[in-house]
């Protein structure tokens, strides 16, 4: 047993059955290039034992330490990220009988759901030994790792899209990170960025390029049923705002792990919202692909949601599908509205990214994908503070009279 209590006890590839030390550094699997997962011994563990101690721990994410890659606990550089509340909005709009939840990230210490993953990454570079971390952006991540790296001590280089909105970028500058905006979507930047930082030997801090932001993200899974059970309920589906992906691999990666303990048995619908200008996600669930095709010309106010081909495609669909969930899409005019309708209907001011689950309502429910008596909780992953509607409201405008 570990100081901080944590069981990991290796990475494994789910694409082709590698397995290998988690006490090394690992990026992406050394035999095939895909995705890493974080493995934990837990045939010895009292699943009931270990939730009832929840309760009696800070409330942080850090609760959650035995299912977290943390050794030590001098290595974790934290914010005080999580638990985030889950709010009840009623019943959905134009869809009586169905119970809606929201569950807001845009507390979190850099604003979004973002803060997660890169706490328990960058901590786990600390404990690893890492002193140089890089990610291409949409924006939050990016300020994710600027304030985490900064609690570390690590250096940080951040490469945004141009189009980021100006606030993010400022920030990202102001926990000490260099910034380097670039032109092009985040697959453009991406490849820039990579090819800028071989040379340098930089670890890449991108979304499932390396193995514990998931780690991170999964504890959104944590806190949904932990909370649920003051709620009476596990949520029929929860519908999430997609871009890379991670935040649904790490959900079902959270139900995966509580079913081995005996702790659920139904598990939610995971349910993928993505713009129509930007939905490969959602076109791959829709064709039965195995795999996602990259999306051409890709188009969305959502800079989170502008993803136009995500790494380790396989592992999102793979968790929608094996949840039993589905994909939906969503109007730029569509999320716009919605973050108008969440804040004065709600009292909740959120990003376009996490606007979008609002905004897919009424497909679902057209659709049958969500139904009356059940409980539906959006995942709102982030704050609307770096954004205006009304400059949003106008930008959409301008692109249909064009």
């Amino acid at each position: 047993m570990t100081e901080t209590g944590s069981r990991l006890s290796g990475l494994e590839c789910r694409a082709c059955c590698t397995t290998t030390d988690a006490d090394s550094v690992h990026g992406t699997c050394p035999t095939c290039g895909h995705a890493l997962f974080a493995a934990y011994t837990t045939r010895d563990m009292d699943g009931r034992s270990w939730l009832a101690h929840l309760t009696d721990r800070p409330a942080t994410l850090w609760r959650y330490a035995e299912l977290l890659p943390l050794r030590r606990t001098s290595s974790i550089a934290s914010l005080g990220e999580g638990v985030t509340p889950i709010v009840r909005l009623g019943e959905a709009p134009g869809s009586p009988g169905i119970t809606l939840l929201a569950k807001d990230d845009g507390g979190l210490p850099t604003g979004s759901f973002k803060a997660r993953g890169m706490a328990v990454a960058v901590s786990r570079a600390r404990e690893l030994g890492l002193t140089d971390l890089f990610v291409p952006s949409a924006g939050n991540a990016g300020v994710a790792l600027a304030a985490y790296a900064a609690r570390a001590g690590l250096r940080a280089r951040i490469y945004l899209p141009e189009r980021t909105p100006k606030p993010m970028v400022e920030h990202a500058s102001t926990y000490g990170a260099e910034v380097f905006r670039t032109p092009g979507t985040i697959k453009e930047v991406g490849e820039t960025a990579r090819s800028r930082e071989t040379a340098r030997g930089a670890f890449d801090m991108s979304t499932l390029r390396e193995p514990y932001r998931l780690e991170g993200k999964k504890t959104m899974g944590f806190e949904i049923f932990e909370q649920s059970r003051a709620l009476g309920a596990v949520p029929d589906a929860i519908v999430y705002p997609t871009g890379g992906g991670t935040g649904l691999v790490g959900m079902g990666k959270a139900f995966d792990e509580l079913a081995a303990l005996g702790l659920i048995e139904r598990r939610p619908r995971l349910i993928a919202v993505q713009p129509e200008g930007c939905a490969p996600v959602v076109r791959a669930i829709r064709e039965e692909a195995p795999r996602v095709v990259p999306w051409a010309d890709p188009r969305t106010i959502a800079p989170g949601l502008l993803v136009p081909a995500p790494f380790a495609s396989e592992r999102i669909l793979e968790a929608v599908r094996s949840s039993r969930g589905t994909g939906a899409t969503v109007t730029d005019r569509s999320i716009v509205a919605a973050m108008r309708s969440l804040a004065v209907r709600h009292g909740l001011f959120v990003s376009p990214e996490a606007a979008a689950p609002y905004a897919a309502l009424p497909e679902l429910r057209a659709r049958s994908a969500i139904r009356s008596g059940e409980t539906v909780l959006l995942y709102l992953t982030g704050s609307g503070l770096p954004f205006s509607i009304e400059e949003l409201e106008t930008s959409v405008a301008d692109r249909v009279s064009g």
